[in-house]
């Protein structure tokens, strides 16, 4: 299970980078194709970026649905507490299981559907506009992140009956840096 501790923050960091690298390859390639010094436009032209946009918005569309199991796993996905606070704990806790194997059904279901739906996709000669790529590929992201999704729910759950505890995301804590204590300092 160790693999999977952090294989969200990582597919995520990694399409960000390469979602930002593309698109400051595509921005300064479009500029510099309007320098008509020493011949740069000539050959800058003949580099084709029209795919960059493209690549980005699917590059994002994964993002997002890794984001989302990210955010379960962290406690940074949204939820509505409001009621639950008010609870007395018996009752607190019944609801936040039900609630939590609730969101995994649902995003099993979602992820059930999604798979459905890429193996149909797969079986016709459907691609992308400009990549030109099979656009099951493209649409894996849905049963690929619901399921990842389901999973983080029931870990989630799992781990709130063993220990009482939900995932708590403290804005202020970045990880990796650690506080110095005032007998460092000295």
């Amino acid at each position: 299970m160790k693999i999977l501790d952090h294989l969200e923050e990582w597919l995520i960091a990694f399409l960000m980078a390469a979602a930002t690298l593309i698109t400051f390859v595509a921005v300064t390639h479009r500029y510099a194709t309007g320098i008509t010094l020493f011949g740069i436009q000539d050959a800058l032209i003949q580099f084709n970026t029209s795919w960059a946009q493209e690549l980005t918005i699917f590059m994002f569309v994964w993002m997002a649905k890794f984001g989302a199991a990210y955010g379960v796993r962290t406690g940074i996905h949204v939820g509505v507490d409001l009621l639950l606070t008010k609870l007395n704990t018996p009752w607190r806790n019944k609801m936040v299981v039900f609630g939590m194997l609730a969101g995994a059904t649902f995003t099993a279901i979602i992820g059930t559907l999604g798979a459905l739906f890429v193996y149909e996709l797969s079986h016709t000669s459907s691609v992308s506009e400009v990549l030109e790529l099979p656009m099951w590929i493209v649409y894996m992201a849905v049963p690929l992140g619901s399921y990842l999704m389901s999973f983080r729910f029931l870990q989630v759950t799992w781990n709130f009956i063993k220990t009482g505890d939900l995932p708590k995301h403290d804005h202020g804590h970045v990880e990796g840096i650690e506080e110095e204590t005032q007998g460092e300092k000295a």
